[in-house]
């Protein structure tokens, strides 16, 4: 295993230009990448609570509507493949708000949408067009910070990603309180409309000409050709992609699990969601902590352990009914504190192998992430929807991570050059 890794301060003459910014831009810029942050899972997330109505609503089965959630998260990894690299070629800025204007289009359309087909092609606008939040914000933090700066940031970023789980289903059950699930929409619109203004007039373009990729089609196909050629780096992002496996199965299940097999309300499961999500938050804000003494890679080992031991016992508990609620409970927020150990780490090791062109990078694997929960939604739908049938994608999600991090990756063979760099993008 590697030796234990100490951060060290950056020299202050070498300082970034996100850390040459005054304060209070600084602080604006954190908040406003945010909110970029946040699209993403409050797209996904917010109309968790309304999934039995709709499907009751448009006389849909569990499995049919659990697609339109596969959809959203396959137009985010689609729409990261396309972004990624047309914000390293054209800046920031450009694809940034077409993508966002997209959201916004296909949110409004989302209200109006007579049947279910449509209400999937739509929710896979949706995802198109927050890929291209999710992607650029990652690649703002990548131009402006560097080192422990750039560390504290991503901290506070995956708060938001955390936070925004907790908040959205709360606010999906508001507001079908006071309306039906189209009402869900109508907020998505006014928040990605608010989003793309602030957007418009808030952040600058951060990537030089200078530093632009040129080379078109050709030159984005060489760049992903470069990076299927690393075997560590498409382990990692295969690690990746099946710790998010697990936790879209969740997602996508637990709905269905603890509304309709366990008899909770819309309010009820809101709070029981929020508590895996403060696990989840949890779990990435120790792991600053335990970077401290140990290097991403042993951290990742753990968790990945860790992590299918808790899913087997998930499944033993839900398959035998010992423990009822509880039963399935613990050990399912054990899984979701592991997921929030385990992804920070696969990426940050990932990336720190290809930072020449961070876009492109950040973007296989945010597409290979959401690509792989893509699959993971209507599968927990395929096998029953019930709590075995979500706790058996949980665990296969987090033993072929384990797999294909031993068998792929190697972690006794994986470069720790340069750490301090993979700890920031790490958070």
């Amino acid at each position: 295993m590697a030796e234990t890794v100490t951060l060290t301060p950056p020299d202050p003459d070498l300082r970034t230009p996100g850390q040459l910014l005054p304060a209070g831009r600084r602080l604006r810029l954190v908040l406003l990448l945010g909110f970029l942050t946040a699209l993403g899972p409050l797209t996904i997330d917010m109309y968790l609570p309304a999934l039995p109505t709709i499907t009751s609503d448009l006389r849909a089965s569990a499995a049919a509507v659990q697609l339109t959630l596969t959809g959203t998260l396959a137009g985010l990894a689609l729409g990261q493949l396309v972004a990624g690299p047309l914000s390293d070629a054209l800046g920031r800025r450009l694809p940034l708000l077409a993508g966002i204007g997209v959201h916004v289009v296909a949110s409004a359309l989302c209200v109006f949408a007579p049947d279910l087909a449509v209400l999937g092609v739509l929710r896979v606008l949706q995802g198109l067009g927050a890929a291209a939040a999710s992607v650029v914000a990652m690649a703002v933090v990548r131009d402006l910070f560097s080192g422990l700066a750039a560390a504290r940031l991503f901290s506070r970023l995956m708060l938001v990603v955390g936070v925004a789980p907790i908040l959205a289903p709360t606010v999906g059950g508001f507001v079908l309180r006071l309306t039906q699930w189209r009402g869900v929409f109508v907020v998505l619109f006014a928040a990605g409309l608010a989003i793309m203004a602030v957007t418009a007039f808030g952040l600058p373009e951060t990537l030089p000409r200078q530093r632009r990729r040129a080379g078109g089609l050709a030159g984005t196909v060489r760049d992903y050709g470069r990076l299927f050629t690393d075997r560590v780096y498409v382990g990692l992002i295969l690690v990746a992609g099946l710790g998010m496996a697990a936790l879209i199965a969740y997602v996508s299940g637990s709905s269905f699990v603890f509304q309709d097999q366990y008899g909770m309300s819309q309010q009820g499961f809101a709070f029981v969601f929020a508590g895996g999500a403060v696990g989840l938050i949890a779990a990435t804000q120790l792991n600053v902590r335990l970077l401290r003494r140990w290097p991403p890679q042993r951290i990742l080992a753990g968790a990945l352990v860790a992590g299918v031991v808790s899913g087997g016992v998930l499944l033993l508990l839900a398959a035998t009914g010992v423990g009822g609620l509880a039963g399935v409970l613990v050990p399912l927020w054990i899984v979701l504190a592991m997921v929030g150990l385990a992804m920070p780490n696969a990426p940050a090791l990932a990336l720190n192998r290809h930072g020449e062109a961070a876009g492109t990078a950040a973007a296989l694997l945010g597409a290979v992430q959401f690509g792989a929960g893509a699959v993971a939604a209507p599968l927990v739908g395929v096998l029953g929807v019930g709590a075995v049938a979500m706790a058996i994608v949980v665990l296969g999600g987090m033993s072929a991570a384990a797999l294909v991090f031993w068998l792929v990756v190697r972690p006794r063979r994986l470069a720790v050059e340069p750490l301090e760099a993979a700890v920031a993008v790490a958070h």
